[in-house]
């Protein structure tokens, strides 16, 4: 399958800045801000070509394991110290988990320790002690963008937030950052270009320093891919779990289950991963609820299925598989959600997600509750397809394929 690549990392970006808003109070565009100053910095140094989509993706991806340290580490710490404020905590390890995570990602060339040493200090007093000249040049660059972009969003990209990143940078040279990264951004950056970051055409100049090429992947890369998303979502909530996950592999099985081939099924596994991305623009006092929300969370939980429709549209090529995981809380009837699409505007890849989304989630453990067993969730389903809501011909399918697996 061809994918365009860094557009869904541009896409799972979006969603990643809407998890550091809640942390840090970053404003939206924060992943493609830094993409776009260390591509401009890095020019400077001579890096083009596939190099310079690597340190894109790299600085897209640089906070890609926030939702994972949060799960893991913050919340763990917060049932030890209720009064801890997360945004002041040391963020460091999240470095570690992910360097982790893009292991099996496809890059054109050598990005080990990119990630890992994002937050490491010239002088060697950031998290693992090393000093600029130990510091992959990729890991120097975004940090500094990093830093610059959040100096940015103190008061906006105006002129007296340009002089205070200048005398930042000035004052910190060679403790902080390297002198050659602030070498680098002095001599590309103005206060004109700076004030462009603020602007509505950020994307288009990313895009047009960045070769934005679709990649060959084969079935193998597709699934580490597609695992990779649907991690992050899934840890934006403990009470999600492995859902997304789940719902993948459930749905690949059905599509195999009924005679897809191959590269269908490899969509279908990957609109799964996907298809609760926009989960991550919804706040988890929402998502983690265990009693019934009123009618106005209810509202704002139902925009997670539009919200996958928009960030998934950032893709190129990607209308199929993007149509396939947003549309996945539309019934027959029309009474779904984000479109209220009827039976006649929905195909059967989509039926098959829906089916199978409600499926994972009533046979899912979750902290409120223990899952049910497959006879009761298909009693639920066939339930759902008499009323007129979901594919009773599917439903039949679910019962034989996963009865296959209890």
């Amino acid at each position: 399958m061809e994918l365009d690549i860094i557009g869904l990392v541009s896409a799972c970006s979006y969603a990643l800045d809407c998890i550091e808003a809640e942390l840090v109070h970053v404003t939206n565009r924060h992943g493609k801000r830094v993409a776009y100053i260390s591509v401009c910095m890095a020019e400077k140094f001579g890096i083009i070509g596939e190099a310079l989509q690597d340190l894109a993706m790299c600085a897209l991806l640089h906070d890609n394991a926030l939702t994972q340290y949060i799960s893991e580490e913050v919340r763990h710490d917060l049932i030890k110290d209720q009064t801890m404020d997360i945004s002041s905590k040391k963020l460091g390890v999240h470095c570690v988990y992910g360097e982790q995570n893009i292991k099996k990602l496809p890059f054109y060339t050598d990005v080990t320790n990119v990630i890992l040493y994002h937050h490491e200090n010239a002088d060697g007093t950031g998290p693992f002690r090393k000093k600029w000249e130990e510091i992959p040049l990729f890991a120097r660059i975004i940090h500094l963008c990093d830093t610059i972009d959040i100096i940015g969003n103190t008061g906006g990209y105006d002129q007296q937030n340009w002089e205070q990143a200048k005398a930042y940078l000035v004052k910190y040279e060679n403790t902080i950052f390297d002198a050659e990264c602030v070498k680098a951004f002095l001599e590309v950056f103005s206060e004109e270009k700076f004030a462009d970051m603020g602007g509505e055409e950020l994307e288009k100049r990313l895009w047009e320093k960045v070769p934005r090429k679709k990649q060959f992947c084969d079935e193998g890369t597709c699934k580490d891919l597609a695992d990779f998303f649907a991690q992050i979502v899934d840890y934006k909530s403990e009470f999600t779990g492995m859902h997304s996950i789940g719902v993948a592999k459930k749905a690949a099985a059905l599509a195999e289950h009924l005679g897809y081939d191959r590269l269908d099924i490899q969509k279908i596994y990957l609109a799964g991963a996907l298809h609760d991305i926009g989960k991550m623009a919804i706040g988890n006092e929402i998502l983690e609820k265990p009693g019934r929300l009123t009618d106005e969370e209810f509202s704002k939980m139902k925009n997670h299925a539009g919200y996958t429709y928009m960030i998934l549209s950032e893709v190129e090529d990607f209308e199929e598989i993007r149509d396939w995981a947003a549309l996945h809380h539309e019934k027959l009837d029309g009474s779904g959600y984000p479109f209220g699409k009827t039976a006649e505007e929905l195909n059967e890849p989509e039926r098959i997600l829906a089916c199978v989304d409600i499926y994972q989630a009533l046979t899912e453990d979750r902290p409120y509750k223990k899952g049910m067993t497959h006879e009761q969730a298909c009693g639920i389903l066939e339930d759902m397809a008499q009323k007129g809501w979901i594919d009773a011909k599917i439903t039949g399918q679910v019962r034989e394929c996963f009865g296959e697996i209890h």
